[in-house]
């Protein structure tokens, strides 16, 4: 059987949560969003951004570095 994810943890997050999960500001957030670092979902007809918490998950993998 195919595992399913913890049901009370939201995979989509609006912009703020995001953010505050990522610790950025909003503003930071969005120039990551503006960048292309970071993708968001937008549901049709809608203008609220939401972000993929696997995407958040997926930049900070990317960006990690050791520093010697």
């Amino acid at each position: 059987a195919k595992r399913i994810g913890n049901p009370t943890s939201p995979r989509l997050f609006p912009l703020k949560q995001a953010a505050e999960y990522i610790g950025l500001t909003v503003w930071g957030m969005r120039e990551r969003i503006w960048a292309g670092d970071i993708p968001v979902v937008r549901f049709p007809g809608g203008r609220k951004m939401f972000i993929d918490v696997r995407d958040i998950e997926a930049f900070i993998q990317r960006n990690k570095e050791t520093i010697m």
